[in-house]
């Protein structure tokens, strides 16, 4: 039957290369169709390419860790009945171990005389010192060296990048959590069961910020040479940490979701990037980022611009704390907040700005979700 050749497939929208990584499938192991025969690692996301139909792949072209460009021929595919590839046996036997019990038997004749001499514990000092004879003590001191993957060399170049394109500043505020904790707890269960999803705190966040951007359009833009640009529309990012590295899925028009579609779409994209799922279109083209640091337990953070956006959000762990309200030192739960912007293009009053509106829309969130 005629092979299949498997290819390299379209990368995205300015992506032409890719690093082969792990090959799922080797030669001669059976595939269905569409399962995962490689996966393509690109400066953005990881793809996978399925076997076109039932069968097997008959010779593998590129090995793992070579850079392909899009067209390129990685292997030949079998199509037909699924055979079963044979199994080799291990040609070294393994030294078969005396059974414990015979093992036992033997210290005991060994250390009879010694047991009617000295007593059993002569006996307990002499296996104990035995032991430690026998038995060394092994340090591992080896070092593991492994190539880059494609995401995270692209990760590092884009963040220091920024570093040293941006003239970037952070500046710092917090917020008292009481009230969206409160509105979470009162409506939690109402809101999973009507809406099929759990509400959490970065819809309030998306809202936020989505509001606090109309106000303050020069967050929502970029440099781009000699000119400015500034989005009308607010497609905002939340970084999303997977076993591959960060990657930053889009909500798309998020001023104008509700907080059960934001919460979905958070959900669906948090899933794809952590299985690796997303494409190219899911993660490109943001006009502002929220990171959440809070989930690994940061308490305050400097977070770093995604080019060529010109700010990002920093959420932090909630944590109770005194603060004084009415003139009382009371325990409110609060969390650090920290906006890094380009001062290139921002600047102080306008960041400072956006974050005291971040803060106000989710101490008072009755008065933003009613658009007041």
């Amino acid at each position: 039957m005629d092979t299949i050749e498997i290819k390299v497939p379209a990368l995205g929208e300015s992506v032409t290369e890719a690093t082969i990584g792990k090959w799922h499938k080797q030669v001669g192991e059976s595939a269905t169709a569409d399962t995962v025969l490689v996966e393509l690692e690109t400066d953005k996301v990881t793809l996978e390419v399925y076997a076109p139909a039932d069968g097997s792949i008959s010779e593998i072209l590129v090995k793992s860790g070579t850079n392909v460009k899009i067209g390129t021929v990685l292997a030949n595919f079998t199509p037909g009945k699924i055979v079963e590839k044979a199994d080799v046996e291990n040609a070294t036997e393994k030294k078969e171990e005396k059974p414990a019990a015979a093992q036992s038997s033997s210290v005991a004749t060994a250390l009879n005389p010694i047991t009617k001499a000295h007593g059993a514990s002569d006996v307990n000092e002499f296996i104990s010192s035995a032991q430690i004879k026998t038995k060394p003590a092994v340090t591992n001191r080896d070092e593991l060296r492994a190539p880059m993957s494609r995401l995270r060399q692209r990760i590092a170049e884009r963040l220091k990048n920024a570093q040293n394109t941006a003239a970037m500043l952070t500046t710092f505020n917090e917020v008292d959590m009481s009230a969206i904790s409160q509105l979470r707890s009162l409506y939690k269960d109402s809101f999973e069961k009507k809406h099929g999803v759990k509400l959490g705190f970065m819809s309030f966040f998306v809202k936020a910020c989505s509001q606090a951007l109309q106000e303050q359009p020069i967050i929502n833009s970029c440099i781009d040479g000699n000119d400015i640009i500034t989005k009308t529309y607010f497609d905002i990012g939340i970084a999303v940490s997977t076993p591959n590295g960060l990657v930053v899925p889009i909500i798309r028009n998020a001023d104008s979701l509700g907080l059960a579609d934001i919460e979905k779409t958070i959900g669906e994209l948090g899933k794809k990037g952590r299985d690796g799922k997303l494409n190219i279109d899911e993660i490109t083209g943001g006009t502002f980022t929220i990171t959440n640091g809070g989930v690994f337990g940061s308490l305050l953070s400097t977070p770093i611009i995604n080019p060529p956006q010109s700010a990002i959000l920093g959420m932090h762990k909630i944590q109770d704390r005194p603060v004084v309200v009415n003139g009382q030192i009371v325990i409110r739960p609060m969390m650090y907040l920290a906006l890094s912007y380009d001062h290139r293009l921002i600047d102080g009053k306008e960041a400072v700005t956006f974050l005291v509106t971040v803060k106000e829309c989710l101490e008072n969130p009755g008065r933003f979700l009613l658009g007041l």
